[in-house]
C-alpha cells in the first residue's frame, strides 16, 4: 500500500501542482510567526535576550510546532488510519501531496530558464529570487544559470525526495514530523543575528532528518547520471561546503551532469564564497532543463526501488 500512496501521491502533484489557496503550509508558516513573535515577547524579553534564552525560546518553538503539531493532525487522522487501507490510502496520499513539490519545483526553475534562454536577464533574475535566498540583482547570466541548476539539485532532495524516504520509512507521522522541521528551518535558519540562536534547534533538527535522505538522493544523482564523475565530486568536494547535507547533493548532482557550480554569492549583503562544485564546463541556461530531468530520473529511481521491495516482500510472503 505505500507504493500505491506514494504513486498517487506524485501523480496528484503532476496533474495540480502546489495550491493556489488554502495550502496547509502556508496556514502553518502563519503560525510560525505568530508562535516566534510570542515566544520573543515572553520569553526572549523577559531575561534580556541572552544567548541561553533565545536558544531555548527556538528550542521551545520547534517542539511546539513540529512533534506537537505531528501528533495533533496525526491523532485527527487516526479515524481513517485505523479504518483499514480504504481509507487510509488516500488519507496518506493526500498529506503526502501536500509535502511534496516536485512540479512546482520543476515550475519554478523553467519560469527562470525560459526567460534567460531568451536573452531577457533582468526577468530570469526577478523569477530566481523566488527560488534562492541569496541577492540576485547583480548576477550575470552564468551566475542566474549557475544559481537555479544549485536550487533545483538541493530542494529537490528537500522538496521531495526526504518526503518520500520519510512516508517510507515513518509513514504520515514521518513525512508530517520532517515537512514542519524543514518549513521551520526555511523560516529559523538563518545565520543572522536575528535567527543564529533562535533558529539553532531548528537547523539542527533539519540537518539530522535530512542526513540519511540526502546521501540516498547524492546516491541517486550518481545512479542516474554520470557515476564516476559524480562519486569522485562527492568525496572531494562535500566536505568544503558549510552545509553537511547540501554538499554531497549538489557536488554529486553537479558531477553526474558534468558541469561546474559554485562561485561568490550575496546574502543580505554579504560575500559568500561558496566552494566549486562538479567538474566540466560552467553550468549555462540548457542546464536547468537538464538538472529537471536529472531530478525526473531520481524519482522514477526511487518508486522502482521502493517498487522492487515491495514486490520482494510480497514473494516473500506468498512462499511462506
Amino acid at each position: 500500500m505505500t507504493l500505491l500512496t506514494i504513486i498517487l501521491a506524485l501523480v496528484l502533484d503532476q496533474l495540480l501542482g502546489e495550491p493556489k489557496r488554502f495550502h496547509p503550509l502556508v496556514g502553518f508558516g502563519w503560525l510560525v510567526t505568530t508562535v516566534e513573535q510570542l515566544l520573543r515577547r515572553h520569553v526572549i524579553r523577559k531575561h534580556n535576550s541572552s544567548p541561553v534564552a533565545v536558544r531555548f525560546a527556538g528550542t521551545l518553538g520547534w517542539l511546539l510546532l513540529a512533534p506537537l503539531m505531528t501528533l495533533g493532525i496525526y491523532w485527527l487522522l487516526s479515524p481513517f488510519v485505523g479504518a483499514g487501507d480504504v481509507m487510509a490510502f488516500p488519507a496518506g496520499a493526500l498529506v503526502l501531496f501536500f509535502c511534496i513539490g516536485n512540479r512546482s519545483l520543476a515550475e519554478h526553475a523553467r519560469a527562470v530558464a525560459e526567460p534567460l534562454c531568451s536573452g531577457d536577464l533582468p526577468s530570469a533574475r526577478q523569477q530566481l529570487s523566488r527560488m534562492v535566498s541569496r541577492e540576485t540583482d547583480n548576477l550575470d547570466k552564468e551566475g542566474v544559470a549557475k544559481a537555479a541548476v544549485e536550487s533545483v539539485l538541493e530542494n529537490a532532495s528537500d522538496a521531495v525526495l526526504a518526503p518520500i524516504f520519510w512516508f517510507v520509512v515513518a509513514g504520515i507521522p514521518g513525512v508530517l514530523l520532517y515537512r514542519f522541521t524543514n518549513t521551520l528551518d526555511a523560516m529559523w535558519g538563518y545565520k543572522n543575528q536575528q535567527y543564529r540562536y533562535f533558529g539553532w534547534a531548528a537547523a539542527r533538527m533539519d540537518d539530522v532528518l535530512n542526513w540519511l535522505p540526502a546521501r540516498c538522493c547524492a546516491l541517486s544523482y550518481a545512479i542516474v547520471g554520470n557515476w564516476n564523475t559524480a562519486i569522485r565530486c562527492w568525496q572531494q568536494q562535500a566536505p568544503l561546503c558549510g552545509s553537511p547535507n547540501a554538499g554531497p547533493v549538489m557536488s554529486s548532482g553537479a558531477g553526474a551532469m558534468g558541469v561546474r557550480l559554485g562561485g561568490v554569492a550575496y546574502y543580505h549583503g554579504e560575500e559568500v564564497s561558496k566552494p566549486e562544485l562538479g567538474s566540466g564546463r560552467t553550468a549555462n541556461s540548457e542546464d536547468i532543463e537538464r538538472a529537471i530531468e536529472l531530478v525526473r530520473h531520481a524519482v522514477v529511481l526511487w518508486v522502482g526501488v521502493i517498487a522492487l521491495v515491495h514486490f520482494c516482500t510480497w514473494g516473500q510472503h506468498l512462499w511462506t
